[in-house]
């Protein structure tokens, strides 16, 4: 994933979708620098769109089951 970043960065766009807050990616990433270094490119000049209300999956999921 760096590798990708470090060539598109500051040249492209790219779109991160995720359901895991950018707060918790040093949690999730192993190595400490690999995960300074991401955070730097994704989040720098990120725009952010935090979606809020209720689970759209857990609505479907209660009209299958019945």
């Amino acid at each position: 994933m760096l590798e990708i970043l470090e060539d598109r960065h500051a040249l492209r766009s790219t779109v991160f979708a995720s359901q895991l807050p950018s707060a918790k990616w040093h949690d999730y990433l192993v190595d400490p620098n690999v995960a300074d270094a991401i955070c730097d490119r994704v989040l720098h000049n990120a725009h952010r769109v935090a979606l809020k209300g209720p689970s759209k999956r857990k609505e479907s999921a209660s009209a299958i089951d019945p």
